[in-house]
């Protein structure tokens, strides 16, 4: 026989459950804007009905049912659609990341302009120019010194700011790997408290948001690939446990970064080091992985996947070692510079030395004849210490425009210093040392392009996957009142049941066995 009492429990049921549902609701609202939360739902579930399978069990004319309980309270979300926004999250963050770097890079040459390297040459072919035009004018020549010291600054300032820059990088990349050595100790002490509750039945939703946060954050660093553990005990069936943390190499292999509660880290040798006046840092070498067990292993930078994680990125802005040498975009930006600087300094050198100085005339009236250069203009071997002889500010004369002793009209040699803008150089790959110069602005201009454009095209496909991501996950407040409004309701109807129930006891109670009253 079933129990006078069965209705009024399963309505109590019921409101227990309804109400579990009005608090979930009442989470996702608060929680509408809080970065990275996942909205949550109640599984509800019909307890099991009466009567129970038993010889000894009472007949009915059916399956009874005894009302609801909420099963677990889940958040929804879409495993796959997690991986793909985490795959896209690392092409952006190397491609944003570089195009920055060149950004930077772009400021200092500003080519085409008024103020850069190539406005420099330019003047000082025009001033040399002017000495061919006037080869016994001491005053074009002061001005041509001058614009050979404007020269010489130019390749100086450029090759200290582009090496700060990379000096910067390079301090960059020890900031990035600090904060995933942080995030990966973060997700070792989630999984912990998670592994903790989960045994007991609870589903931690917030723990679990708090983590995919700290994984998306990750992945934009470096390509990582997880992995779910079971946490066992009598963990509900929709706890999704412990997340195993896998740095992902160019050949697909894995290697651990976090094991349940444990965390590895990360470490690079050789790359951020500051310069501190030096003029090579040391660049990049490998990056070591301590995996949780202790374990080391080292990689190189050709074992990182390609255009993957903002760490790559500043490692191949700010320079490592290659089978070739140093590779890298500031290191071949920077060995350029002093290609084209070695080669104008002795080069033009080597002209000026054919000619013939102008002859002077001393304070005293002592006459200085003309004789065969004997002192360099330039100094340096490239462009950060590439300089001015002092000489020449004192004795302008030393510049030599005649090509011919004792023929201080003739302008043959001045000519040749002037053309030399003209002649191209074995050493300029064939090319003058103008094309090379815009050869070397035109491929980084090139570079920034499509730095720029895979950053915003990267940037789209994220955009797309993390509005589809948003449409499952996020909190909708139209949907939640609806389900307010639902769950209120179905509130309503089963306290008016226990009403019911209430009154129909009331008769059994007290108006049964009365009679004719």
């Amino acid at each position: 026989m079933r129990s006078t009492f069965m209705g009024l429990e399963a309505s109590k049921r019921g409101i227990f459950t309804q109400q579990s549902g009005l608090y979930t609701v009442g989470h996702n609202i608060s929680n509408a804007k809080t970065e990275g939360y996942t909205r949550q739902r109640v599984n509800m579930e019909a307890t099991r009905g009466f009567p129970t399978a038993g010889l000894q069990t009472p007949k009915t004319v059916g399956h009874i049912g005894t009302g609801v309980q909420a099963g677990s309270i889940q958040r929804i979300r879409d495993e796959f659609t997690d991986r793909q926004y985490r795959q896209e999250t690392n092409r952006l963050g190397y491609w944003d990341t570089r195009a920055k770097e060149i950004e930077q890079i772009e400021a200092i040459m500003h080519e085409p302009s008024d103020f850069g390297l190539n406005e420099a040459f330019k003047l000082f072919w025009q001033s040399m120019q002017d000495v061919a035009d006037k080869p016994t004018d001491l005053s074009a020549r002061t001005v041509a010194i001058e614009r050979a010291k404007h020269l010489a600054d130019s390749f100086n300032y450029m090759d200290k700011q582009i090496r700060q820059v990379q000096s910067n990088a390079g301090q960059q990349t020890e900031v990035v790997t600090d904060e995933a050595n942080s995030l990966l100790a973060q997700i070792a002490n989630l999984n912990h408290q998670i592994m903790k509750v989960e045994p007991n039945g609870y589903v931690p939703n917030d723990l679990y948001d708090a983590r995919d946060v700290l994984v998306d954050r990750l992945n934009e660093i470096i390509p990582v690939t997880t992995e779910r553990v079971p946490s066992g005990g009598n963990a509900n069936e929709v706890a999704e446990g412990s997340l195993t943390v896998y740095f992902k190499d160019a050949n697909g292999d894995k290697t651990e970064l976090v094991n349940g509660k444990d965390a590895g880290s990360i470490s690079l040798n050789g790359a951020g080091k500051p310069i501190d006046g030096q003029r090579s840092p040391v660049l990049f070498d490998t990056m070591t992985i301590t995996k949780p067990n202790g374990e080391n292993v080292g990689f190189e930078q050709g074992d990182f996947e390609p255009n993957k994680g903002e760490l790559l990125s500043l490692i191949n802005a700010f320079g490592y070692d290659g089978p070739g040498g140093e590779l890298g975009l500031m290191p071949e930006l920077l060995d350029k510079l002093d290609t084209m600087a070695e080669t104008f300094i002795k080069e033009f050198n080597a002209v000026l030395l054919q000619g013939y100085t102008l002859q002077a005339k001393e304070f005293d009236g002592t006459i200085i004849p003309s004789e065969q250069g004997s002192e360099e203009l330039f100094t340096g071997e490239s462009a950060s210490d590439i300089g001015i002889n002092d000489n020449f500010f004192k004795e302008p004369h030393l510049l030599t425009a005649s090509g011919k002793i004792g023929e201080e009209g003739d302008n043959s040699n001045a000519l040749k210093m002037a053309n030399m803008q003209h002649k191209g150089y074995a050493q300029l790959d064939n090319g003058t040392i103008e094309s090379f110069y815009q050869g070397v602005t035109g491929r980084l201009g090139v570079d920034g392009q499509e730095a720029i454009r895979s950053a915003k095209d990267s940037a789209i496909l994220q955009l797309s996957i993390a509005n589809r991501r948003a449409s499952v996950s996020s909190v909708s407040l139209d949907e939640e009142m609806t389900n307010m409004i639902t769950f209120q309701q179905a509130y309503n109807a089963n306290a008016r049941m226990i009403t019911v129930v209430d009154e129909t006891l009331d008769k059994i109670i007290n108006g049964m066995g009365r009679v004719g009253l």
